[in-house]
């Protein structure tokens, strides 16, 4: 006779999905917590309507979600199966002829669900609030430069420095701004008045039409060496990048992991392309120094010239072709490519090895099992998210370590103390 466990497997399912209810919206409420304070300073504290700012919050929703997933999982799995063997359940499963397995199986079903679905919360939602909150965001720029441009204050961007005067609509009194060309010159324009603009549709440029220009302009390489002019009028130009409120511009970590990847492999045909330049030049320069060589030898034999001189040239040449066989060619922007492509991945699939940690884990638990269970969940959150900090911290500052290896090495170590925890559980 065949046995069905179609009743057990729902019943574990729905302890579980009851306990990752309650574990997500912990953590959805601490993310989300945290994203309010983060748009406190730049967004609730300025006119801006509540509608707009409800908004704001939805489009950040995403990010907050696809992170609440994995945590729910593991700590709701921990409850569920705390509960279970603190009420003696498991025993009674046992006792009853249920083999653990049937007790895993919905829980590794509902992993990989939650899985998938923090996966395409991350890959496809979170680049689309990006750009809805990019959107949003720069309509509220124009109609409140305040976001910004606050009255009697400097604003440092990557490129320029603004110090503004007073702040009336869409108008700003007394601006000053610092910033360096492209040729490297050291440019100050002042402006007594300067108003914000749409730039021809261009979703990447805030523009700033000035009037009353007076513009001074230096050469750090000439001292005393100076130009300066004057203009009714001049438009200035600000990309949303360079904003310090970063106006969630699409980085690797808000796009698409296909787009992501496409980069990547331009990046990488691009490495590869100065790499082999490189080696053409150290071939070249080895080359060079042979005939250099033959032709010092020469020299010296026919007396035109003297060992000691020959020798200190041949030795600048062969320090020149060892230098630049021995400097690295690297791309930092590939590394951090590389290594938000894999964190797409490992974030979102660690509900599936938090399930595989957590169920031995919460097999020993014998009493207060839900408790117990949500604070190893708490210690083990913690735990992994310094692990996938440093793991990126680690990948930035050494680009020779793999991406794979310090993306997944988080996952790697949760999932050896579940193994850890289901030998020892083996044992007793």
């Amino acid at each position: 006779m065949i046995r069905h466990y179609s009743r057990i497997s729902v019943y574990v399912a729905r302890e579980f999905v009851l306990s990752f209810v309650v574990a997500f919206l912990f953590f959805f409420f601490i993310f989300f917590v945290n994203q309010i304070l983060l748009l406190a300073e730049q967004i609730l504290t300025r006119r801006v309507p509540p509608m707009d700012v409800v908004r704001l919050i939805f489009y950040s929703l995403p990010s907050i979600v696809a992170l609440s997933f994995p945590f729910g999982a593991l700590v709701g799995a921990l409850m569920a199966i705390g509960r279970f063997s603190s009420d003696n359940e498991i025993i009674a499963f046992q006792a009853s002829g249920v083999p653990t397995r049937r007790l895993f199986a919905p829980l590794l079903v509902l992993g990989t669900l939650l899985s998938l679905g923090s996966f395409v919360m991350n890959d496809y939602f979170l680049p689309l609030g990006t750009i809805n909150f990019g959107r949003l965001y720069r309509e509220l720029l124009f109609a409140n430069p305040e976001l910004e441009l606050e009255p009697y204050s400097v604003k440092y961007y990557q490129q320029s420095t603004l110090v503004t005067g007073e702040v009336e609509g869409r108008t700003i009194n007394d601006l000053l701004i610092i910033d360096r060309t492209e040729e490297g010159e050291q440019r100050v324009i002042s402006a007594s008045r300067a108003s914000l603009t749409e730039s021809g549709g261009d979703a990447g440029i805030v523009s700033l039409l000035l009037s009353d220009v007076f513009t001074h302009t230096t050469r750090p390489d000439r001292r005393g060496d100076f130009a300066h002019s004057e203009a009714k009028g001049m438009e200035y130009n600000i990309l949303l990048q360079d904003i310090t409120f970063s106006l969630r511009s699409l980085g690797p970590r808000e796009m698409a992991s296909y787009d992501v990847w496409q980069i990547i492999l331009d990046r990488r045909e691009s490495l590869r392309a100065r790499r082999d330049e490189q080696q053409r030049l150290v071939t070249s320069l080895r080359h060079g120094l042979a005939v250099d060589y033959a032709d010092a030898v020469r020299r010296v034999h026919a007396g035109d010239t003297t060992l000691q001189r020959v020798t200190r040239d041949l030795d600048a040449a062969a320090r020149r072709a060892r230098d630049e066989a021995g400097r690295p060619i690297l791309d930092r922007t590939l590394s951090n490519y590389e290594l938000e492509f894999h964190k797409k991945f490992s974030i979102p699939f660690a509900c599936l090895t938090f399930v595989l940690f957590a169920f031995p884990v919460g097999l020993l638990t014998r009493r207060a099992g839900r408790a117990v269970g949500f604070g190893v969940g708490l210690l083990v959150s913690t735990l992994y998210w310094s692990l996938l900090i440093g793991g990126q911290t680690v990948g930035v500052n050494n680009p020779s370590i793999s991406p794979v290896l310090a993306m997944w090495f988080p996952n790697g170590v949760i999932l050896l103390l579940g193994i850890a925890a289901y030998a020892w559980r083996a044992k007793r």
